[in-house]
């Protein structure tokens, strides 16, 4: 039997400023590139004469060219060569239902950075139904990463891909799954439908947006069993050539499953347990609605890691956040020497059985600098510590509390702690949260 302590509103119609999903262009057919295994770059590139390599197809890919793949295996990255326009984009894209996999198998280990597919200062860009795989670096100081793109890009479709076994196997390695690196403006990012799994990451994320990076859309995404932080937007790290430009903004995480991302037994972070499902580290203006997130070491947490930068404006409504290691939901640095988190908002969210391993974290946690913000018309269900909200923090000020439903079990005990000070109580709780 389970006991609640308040009434539980549905939450509706809250809306985000500046957050707003792109619709892309389509075109009346143009021209017509085919790629096959048994093709030849002297071929006219039709279906019945297919081209060989994917280097020979983006070179020939212009504006309005849609590039479709045959089944098979390629051991050659994708590098887009052209932009297209609105009116005109370029497409690749797999065959009907055939199996395109664009392999890292057979590259040599060099030590310059490697992706399998590379879109650096295109537009109107679309990558469609591919498979990317098996792209691994026993150096240090080199990263690996399945698709790639860079600035100044815009218009970018990401969709449907299915990225696995990309991997550092050095300690202070790294490698990314999708990465969004915006050193000059990147605008209008669309990553969606993609599948990505079984990627060792050494110090880095399974999907990054980095930098100066504006409009993007993150949805219906399946990130799994990685060794790292599912889903990550990130600013302040010197990533952006104009200072007052690095931080990832007005973007949507939403609709998306991740689940068993754990750092545990990563070499570069050994037992310890800090991976995010879905992170935000310095963004603004971020909306992260109707995502399914479970069994990672964080479920969702928004705040930044550099001193006196903040998370700011960062919309959490209507999650499924369950059985994640420390806390379902975290705002706030993790230490004094963090950022932390401003003017955000987390409601109608349902948070439960999460501190699966008793570390205090609680199902929703409060740390360094977390001012301004709302936690309204959530539920939050106890693992069997009782534990609800964690605070150890005495200067956190203004957070708003309001319409939470708090539920455990009848032979729990329910525990709140709040600027480092333990209640039992929800009278308590609201007493001690009062502005």
């Amino acid at each position: 039997m389970k006991r609640t302590c308040t009434l539980f509103i549905l939450l509706a119609g809250l809306l985000v400023a500046g957050c707003q999903e792109q619709q892309f262009a389509t075109s009346e057919e143009g021209p017509q590139l085919y790629v096959a295994t048994d093709g030849d770059d002297s071929n006219a590139g039709t279906i019945e004469e297919p081209l060989l390599t994917l280097e020979e197809a983006a070179d020939r890919a212009t504006a309005g060219t849609t590039v479709t793949i045959r089944e098979g295996i390629y051991y050659e990255p994708l590098i887009v060569q052209h932009s297209g326009t609105k009116d005109q984009p370029i497409r690749f894209e797999a065959y009907e239902e055939e199996e395109v996999h664009l392999s890292g198998e057979q590259l040599e280990d060099g030590l310059d950075d490697v992706a399998m597919i590379e879109i650096s200062g295109k537009g109107y860009i679309t990558i469609d139904g591919l498979e990317v795989e098996h792209v691994t670096t026993e150096h240090e100081d080199k990263t690996v990463i399945g698709v790639l793109v860079s600035g100044p890009s815009e218009y970018v479709e990401l969709t449907n891909l299915f990225i696995h076994d990309i991997a550092t196997y050095k300690k202070d390695g790294n490698a990314h799954g999708i990465a969004v690196y915006g050193e000059e403006s990147i605008s209008d990012i669309d990553i969606t439908n993609n599948t990505l799994t079984d990627l060792k990451l050494g110090w880095s994320e399974a999907l990054v947006v980095n930098g100066d990076v504006s409009d993007f859309l993150i949805a219906d995404n399946h990130v799994h069993h990685t060794n790292n932080i599912g889903i990550d937007v990130i600013g302040y790290e010197g990533i952006a050539a104009d200072p007052d430009r690095d931080f990832a903004r007005n973007g949507i995480i939403r609709g998306n499953d991740v689940h068993h991302n754990s750092s545990y037994d990563n070499p570069s972070y050994g037992k310890e347990y800090s991976a995010g499902g879905i992170y935000v580290d310095g963004g603004s203006d971020i909306l992260i609605e109707e995502n399914t997130v479970y069994q990672n070491d964080i479920g969702i947490e928004a705040t930044s890691e550099h001193k006196d930068k903040f998370a700011t404006n960062i919309n959490i409504l209507n999650n499924d956040v369950y059985e994640n290691v420390i806390t379902g939901i975290s705002i706030g640095g993790y230490d004094s020497e963090r950022g932390g988190t401003t003017d955000s908002v987390i409601a109608g969210n349902t948070l439960s059985g999460n501190d699966t391993k008793d570390l205090e974290g609680a199902q929703l946690l409060v740390q360094y600098y977390a001012y301004s913000n709302r936690v309204e018309q959530n539920k939050l269900t106890a693992s069997q510590t009782g534990l609800l909200v964690t605070n150890d923090n005495k200067e956190n000020d203004d957070i708003h509390f309001s319409e939470n439903d708090y539920v455990y079990d009848d032979d729990t005990k329910p525990r709140w702690i709040w600027r480092g000070e333990e209640v039992t109580s929800l009278e308590a709780f609201q007493e001690v949260t009062q502005p």
